[in-house]
């Protein structure tokens, strides 16, 4: 399977609700590269790296969100491998500061 790099960005009720941490625990626990971090127009942004099949099921696990969550779209672009820099050093998954 191929390696894709996507970009998505999630709205809804999705800031305060534990989103970017369960994000960051299914990306690690697939296995992905990448970043989260919450945007502040209240949508959580993610870039994710990895076995196109894997990115794909993380897409639609992030149409669902953690439970206390209420995802209303998920914009899903290609990303840059580039943006992968943002990471913290020596992380695959970071969880990135508000911006």
């Amino acid at each position: 399977m191929s390696a894709v790099v996507r970009h998505v960005t999630i709205r809804g009720r999705v800031q305060c609700v534990g989103y970017r941490a369960w994000v960051d625990h299914q990306a690690r626990n697939k296995n992905l590269e990448g970043w989260v971090r919450n945007l502040r127009d209240n949508s959580v942004e993610a870039l994710l790296a990895g076995p196109s099949d894997v990115v794909t099921a993380m897409i639609e696990a992030c149409r669902r969100g953690p439970s206390l969550a209420r995802v209303d779209d998920v914009q899903d672009d290609a990303g840059n491998p580039d943006a992968l820099n943002l990471r913290r050093a020596g992380e695959r998954f970071s969880v990135l500061p508000t911006i």
